[in-house]
């Protein structure tokens, strides 16, 4: 039996395609990661309590860029006390990489803010890290860091 190279095409492209599968095997994971990361962003835009509490795990760790580390409790206090609100937020350039049920989400946080008794604007420019957990079926922030620029 002769076999010719239009013969063989086909196999070794459905072959090659083959080790294409897993590289898309994330992207679910990544489409929902990076949903729960806008949802997170929108929430400390509308200083939402209870968004705040379904994103975050009960174990969160919350570090600022002046040191201070909050757990959950205390930075949804904070996040919500309404002693500022921001005027714009943006979270620029996000990097997601989804490693087992974990997730490393990077991205560049730019922020108007002013504080309710004064009106005093403030600006902040600061480079994020977050570390979300898939539990069950959501992805839930687990810890993040910020560092100024």
């Amino acid at each position: 039996m002769n076999i010719d190279r239009r013969q063989l095409a086909l196999p070794v492209l459905a072959i090659g395609l083959l080790g294409v599968v897993p590289a898309f095997a994330g992207s679910a994971d990544e489409d929902a990661v990076a949903k729960s990361v806008e949802a997170f962003r929108a929430a400390q835009v509308a200083a939402d309590a209870k968004a705040f509490d379904g994103l975050c795990a009960a174990e969160l760790s919350y570090s600022h860029s002046d040191g201070r580390v909050e757990d959950k409790a205390a930075f949804i206090a904070n996040a919500t006390n309404g002693k500022s609100k921001f005027l714009s937020l943006a979270y620029k350039d996000p990097k997601i990489r989804v490693v087992g049920n974990a997730a490393i989400v990077r991205f560049h946080w730019v922020a108007e803010s002013e504080a309710i008794p004064d009106g005093k604007k403030s600006a902040t420019n600061l480079h994020i890290l977050m570390n979300w957990q898939k539990q069950g079926a959501d992805w839930k922030l687990l810890s993040r860091a910020s560092t100024k620029l």
